[in-house]
């Protein structure tokens, strides 16, 4: 577990649900890519998620969990939610919507739960990586921990 002073939201909710997972600190100014962060922290980016937070034409927000390297499939995306279209919400809009900004927005311990789904690819890794709520802070963990933390659908949700 990480020192408390460094504790994100991410971590607390872990903490409260006694969920296993490592907090990895780096040094960062500012938001770096998700390809750039595997990189520092020499983890295969294929095991390094991505959050991204979208829209669906109804006006609900969902969540969705894709490797760094990886484009979201915003039509995979849209059935996997149950929507006619999703899109990604604006850069502004992330810190009031989810209490996390750019670049360190974690799946767990937003204002609000919201319907998440990560990529099915998650399963060909023991451990996975992901932002843990703060701009040079990773939280990794195995998919199925996470999934008893969050509400979690798998699904295909990557551009081919």
């Amino acid at each position: 577990m990480a020192k408390e002073q460094h504790k994100t939201n991410a971590m607390r909710t872990l903490d409260a649900t006694g969920a296993r997972y490592e907090a990895r600190f780096f040094d960062c100014p500012e938001a770096l890519s998700g390809v750039e962060v595997a990189r520092r922290l020499g983890i295969d980016e294929d095991r390094v998620f991505k959050t991204l937070v979208t829209e669906g034409r109804s006006g609900a927000h969902y969540v969705f969990m894709i490797p760094v390297a990886c484009e979201l499939d915003l039509k995979k995306a849209a059935a996997a939610a149950g929507e006619k279209a999703v899109a990604m919400v604006r850069s502004r809009d992330l810190l009031p919507l989810t209490g996390y900004v750019h670049g360190g927005c974690s799946p767990i311990g937003m204002k609000r739960l919201f319907p998440t789904a990560i990529d099915e690819t998650c399963d060909l890794h023991e451990r996975i990586a992901f932002s843990g709520g703060r701009i040079g802070c990773q939280i990794e963990m195995a998919p199925d921990d996470l999934a008893r933390v969050i509400p979690l659908s798998r699904a295909d949700l990557i551009v081919l």
